[in-house]
């Protein structure tokens, strides 16, 4: 049997560890690749600091980029020799943060010329992540192809953490709509599309944006109790949808503290009544059927080649050994080193 080495789980708060397992041979619509970058993301600390749903030992990551080796029989799209990228998570051999990964191809995108796969791998999650919740969880229609002169309700979205990975894809998603953001990055988002910003650390934001009047729909980006519920809850009034990335931090990871985390959205704060508060679910994005089959293979690879989007900012996390930039990435993370950039480090060595 075929191994390769992958980064995992023992157990909460401990250190990774490499394990050798199964080099999965593709079935059906699958294809291996061999993946060369990765990125971490806030989900991989939830998971190593606080468990969550997780089942130790387990394998780590969803964002992967690199080179098609194999092919199901039932695959069409990709073909050996091909540069992709995606979200992947599903199984554990789809997992990002190991030396080979057996995913559906669906689940995979061609990397469009011009770009590098540092840049690519920044995309999938927090794209997709944007997509569902701006459609799913806050009912915002957005066709693809955009039919021409094409132009939506004019309402726009209050994005709060709009310099987070997942804000700044949903705000140039948002360019088709107008929208508000709130972030230090101010400049920044004014040109993604941002039509008024401001800084949530400021202790009269909450009245500054109900200055400008109400805000019927609202994503939250950061999903912590404290530092955005609590003010969204001030700010949404009756009949504002508000969306919240999942889970919510009651109490962050550190290196003293364990976290703390909340999976249902209308315990997190007192709503008004008549606000309608949804967890983002970013996995569930493919119940929806034309999503499935088009979002990553053919949308995602679409909005960067064409310039509607533009990769996040790279922090590449240098090691000697896949083992060391797995374990700098996460503590960066729990360090919390990161504001507006993407942790991206190599996975196979060259």
């Amino acid at each position: 049997m075929a191994t390769h080495a992958a980064v995992v789980m023992v157990g909460v708060k401990k250190p990774y560890e490499i394990m050798q397992v199964e080099t999965v041979k593709p079935q059906g619509n699958e294809v291996r690749i061999r993946v060369e970058w990765t990125a971490s993301t806030p989900l991989d600390l939830h998971q190593a600091d606080g468990g969550l749903l997780v089942t130790h030992p387990q394998r780590t990551g969803d964002a992967v980029a690199g080179t098609v080796l194999e092919t199901g029989p039932s695959a069409h799209r990709l073909h050996p020799g091909d540069k992709v990228f995606g979200f992947t998570w599903a199984t554990p051999a789809s997992k990002a943060h190991q030396e080979y990964c057996t995913t559906s191809e669906t689940l995979l995108a061609r990397l469009p010329e011009g770009f590098t796969m540092q840049e690519a791998v920044t995309l999938p999650t927090n794209l997709v992540t944007a997509f569902h919740a701006l459609t799913k969880d806050l009912g915002l229609e957005l066709p693809w192809p955009k039919p021409e002169g094409y132009v939506g309700d004019g309402k726009g979205v209050l994005v709060w953490g709009a310099a987070s990975s997942v804000g700044l894809y949903a705000l140039q998603v948002l360019r088709w709509y107008g929208s508000i953001a709130s972030s230090k990055h101010h400049s920044k988002l004014r040109s993604l599309g941002a039509t008024h910003t401001f800084d949530y650390h400021d202790p009269d934001v909450v009245s500054q944006i109900l200055a400008l009047g109400p805000h019927p729909r609202i994503l939250d980006c950061i999903g912590h109790a404290a530092g955005s519920i609590a003010p969204i809850a001030k700010i949404a009034k009756s009949g504002a949808k508000v969306a919240v990335l999942l889970p919510v931090i009651v109490r962050d990871s550190s290196e003293t503290e364990d976290p703390a985390y909340e999976m249902d959205v209308m315990k997190a704060a007192d709503w008004a009544k008549g606000v309608e508060v949804r967890g983002v679910r970013t996995h569930f994005y493919r119940d929806n059927e034309f999503f499935k089959e088009h979002l990553q293979p053919d949308i995602v690879p679409a909005l960067l080649k064409d310039g509607i989007v533009e990769p996040n900012p790279q922090r590449i996390i240098e090691g000697k050994t896949l083992l060391e930039r797995a374990q700098k990435a996460l503590d960066a993370l729990r360090r919390k080193e990161v504001s507006g950039e993407k942790l991206v480090w190599r996975v196979a060595d060259a």
